[in-house]
């Protein structure tokens, strides 16, 4: 890892004559030698073509220079490499060289977008490479943002220092074998920049100040907030931050049922008093977003008369929305805001897998920080995102973005409730990819970006709708979106309407395509970039079919033949999440192994083969069972149990509080909670949260009582118990649950 300003720069060179016997060939080859003795490197493309092929594969790039070819001609049509060239980077230096008198005739739609001209045989080789140097160095010298340029100056500064932390640079790690073998592995760099919040230059992220300071004050600008914060513990801790800025003990907070469990936390901390809105399922089990009429005054009001632990009228202080879902629906921010802030002061969207929805103008008024419509007099809106996720930067790395409205919060407020939940020694590497992943959305950078995921998304949905028609007479994988486009069948619908028409995605009234009801129109959009793709076994109505697949089987072959990890597997379905960093490679390898997945189910392959991993470590219970065996199996085993049914209900049916969280939570601390097997759990008060992963959405919140032997919640846990038992190695990861020679247990309040 290298200080970005000791990297040779790159140079484009947009030529035909180049290692041509002329005059004007001779001279830019001595112009090539000139720059490479300055340590800048020369890329040749011929042609506007070739230009696009390498402004898109080389992002370092620091300067621009296009041949007009011979006085009297057009040459290289330089209003192409221009267009082609600015469609990706608004800054980088782009000059026009020329031979004598050929520049009078330059387009004027041309001419706005130069940095200069080069007379290739007018002025010497030297002299030109040297303007050309000074441009790509200084354009180098402005790419980097705040907070990075101060920190890649400290660490080359190579100075002794008597502060934390006590590696000093990687010095102590190199006293070590195993110290030694860890500097190895992640190289010099990465330690001289690991620092102390002593160093002032870089400023202070408790503070706010210094090039800190001035990198979120750059990405608020960027991501259109009043204020960010930059949060470098990820989401969970962002969405702590929230509620503890704006919730005390006793408040009531309106919370999406759909929610990461860092929200009940933040209710567990700040002693709140929870109500509850609760999502849309499909028949797959796709949870889909809040309907308008679960956010009205009088739905608070049916909640709280529901609630033993309110009493009279409420008035929440806060609410707070996942957008968009972790299936990829997202709301019409303005129908939330009007509906949900015509009673509540102030709204939380935790967008924690949403964060570039900002820079495409296919999210239009689907994120909390959007510019569209605004009710008058709206809530103070917050989004916390997971830098992270789908934006590129270092694990932890989050951002906390607000926009003031009627009950505005400033910056000094919102900074004591940060600091309550900050480390006050932040890794700053962290700090600095929030600062870059700011700065590679800027401008036209972040539409090329989010354009190009959309764009790989859709070829791969295209590509799935076509192999899924062919095989009308057999089973596929059916990607989860729309049949049909204005009439057109999805794999016939042209790129741009897909890629650019959010009508495309919208949740129309009625489609059977999407399974929602109560949802009114244009309410919800899919995000094409979260492609959840469903397998064979549910009928059209939500019935179980004679045969089917289950997700479990698919991932675990993924995993095993394909080294393809699968976001979120569920019952019959998968979700890939194609973000900016997604390659055609890796899709069209993905299309290939869902491919053999197939062909290997119905040759029923024998599991030591299909799936190495897991009968090696389960030899006797699937020693002669091929991967068709597996599958229907575990179908036979869900239709038996009614598991989807049960889901369903049991994610319809909100339980009974007893106790707020925080009270569930203080009887763990007195040692005044028990761990119970399920068939000891009906009528008592769960003292942790039961969270089935994925999605991570709680069936019981700490508090909530875990209802009767047969009803919803301890029958569907009863399922999972049930097949978790059936198919080792397939167990379901449920946050909460304590797995004791095979049954799961519970910790209940006394």
């Amino acid at each position: 890892m290298r200080d970005p300003s000791t990297v040779p720069l790159q140079l484009l060179l947009v030529t035909a004559d180049a290692g041509q016997d002329t005059a004007v060939g001779r001279a830019t080859a001595q112009l090539v030698a000139e720059l490479a003795e300055r340590s800048v490197q020369v890329r040749v493309a011929r042609d506007a073509e070739d230009a696009a092929v390498v402004v898109a594969s080389e992002p370092s790039l620091a300067c621009v220079v296009i041949d007009r070819g011979p006085a009297g001609t057009t040459g290289t049509p330089e209003a192409d490499v221009v267009d082609v060239v600015r469609q990706r980077r608004e800054a980088v230096p782009i000059f026009l060289m020329a031979d004598r008198g050929s520049l009078q005739d330059v387009p004027l739609s041309v001419l706005p977008h130069l940095d200069g001209f080069v007379y290739l045989l007018d002025d010497s080789p030297d002299w030109i490479a040297g303007r050309l140097h000074d441009a790509a160095r200084r354009y180098r010298q402005d790419l980097l943002p705040p907070m990075f340029a101060a920190l890649v100056r400290f660490a080359e500064t190579h100075e002794y220092s008597w502060h934390t932390p006590g590696h000093e640079g990687g010095a102590a790690f190199r006293k070590s074998p195993v110290g030694r073998a860890f500097w190895d592995f992640y190289g010099e760099q990465s330690f001289r920049s690991d620092l102390s919040v002593s160093v002032e230059a870089l400023g202070s992220l408790l503070s706010h100040s210094g090039p800190i300071g001035e990198a979120e004050r750059e990405a608020a600008r960027i991501f259109g907030a009043d204020f960010t914060f930059f949060v470098t513990n990820g989401t969970s801790t962002s969405n702590r931050v929230v509620h503890q800025a704006v919730v005390t003990a006793g408040d009531v907070v309106l919370l999406d049922r759909n929610a990461h469990k860092s929200i009940e936390q933040a209710t567990t901390m700040t002693h709140a008093v929870p109500l509850y809105m609760r999502p849309t399922r499909n028949r797959y089990g796709i949870i889909g977003p809040v309907p308008p009429a679960e956010m009205t005054p009088a739905a608070v009001d049916r909640a709280s008369a529901r609630s033993p632990l309110t009493a009279g009228p409420v008035q929440p202080v806060l609410a707070m929305v996942t957008n968009s879902t972790y299936d990829g629906l997202t709301y019409h921010v303005p129908t939330v805001d009007s509906t949900l802030g015509s009673h509540v002061d102030r709204i939380h969207y935790d967008e924690a897998w949403y964060g570039y929805a900002a820079f495409n103008p296919l999210y239009h008024e689907r994120h909390a920080m959007h510019v569209g419509q605004r009710p008058v007099d709206g809530p103070t809106t917050f989004a916390t995102q997971s830098t992270h996720k789908l934006l590129a930067a270092f694990s932890q790395a989050s951002y906390l973005h607000w926009r003031g409205g009627r009950r505005p919060i400033d910056q000094a407020r919102m900074n004591e409730a940060f600091m309550m939940h900050a480390s006050t020694s932040p890794q700053y590497s962290i700090i600095a990819s929030n600062d870059v992943a700011a700065k590679m959305m800027e401008g036209r950078s972040g539409l090329v970006l989010t354009g190009e995921a959309i764009t790989e998304a859709v070829a791969f949905r295209k590509t799935m709708a076509r192999l899924d028609a062919a095989h009308t007479d057999d089973w596929f994988f059916t990607p989860w979106q729309p049949d049909q486009v204005n009439g057109v069948a999805f794999a016939d619908v042209d790129d741009a309407t897909l890629t650019t028409d959010p009508a495309a995605w919208t949740l129309g009234v009625g489609d059977a395509w999407h399974g929602f009801e109560d949802l009114p129109e244009g309410y919800a959009m899919l995000d094409p970039i979260k492609v959840t793709i469903l397998t064979p076994g549910i009928a059209p109505d939500g019935s179980l079919q004679a045969t089917g697949v289950p997700g479990a089987v698919v991932s675990a072959y993924l995993d095993q033949q394909a080294s393809t990890v699968v976001e979120k597997t569920q019952d019959y379905s998968l979700l890939f999440l194609f973000s900016i960093g997604v390659t055609k490679g890796k899709w069209g390898s993905l299309v290939t192994a869902l491919l053999e997945c197939k062909r290997d189910v119905d040759a029923n392959v024998p599991l030591e083969r299909a799936l190495p991993a897991t009968y090696a470590a389960h030899p006797g219970r699937y020693a002669g069972m091929g991967l068709r065996d597996l599958a229907q199996q575990m179908h036979e085993s869900v239709a038996a149990n009614d598991q989807m049914h049960r889901l369903g209900l049991a994610f319809e049916t909100l339980p009974d509080p007893a106790v707020r969280p925080s009270e569930a939570y203080a009887a763990v601390v007195r040692d005044q909670a028990e761990v119970l097997a399920l068939d000891d759990m009906p009528g008592r008060t769960v003292a942790v949260g039961v969270v089935p992963y994925p999605p991570g959405i709680p069936l019981l919140m700490p508090g909530e009582l875990a209802g009767a032997a047969d009803g919803p919640h301890l029958s569907y846990l009863r399922a999972l118990e049930d097949f978790d038992r059936r198919f080792p190695g397939f167990e379901h990861d449920i946050h909460g649950v304590d797995h004791v020679d095979g049954r799961y247990h519970v910790r209940c309040v006394r």
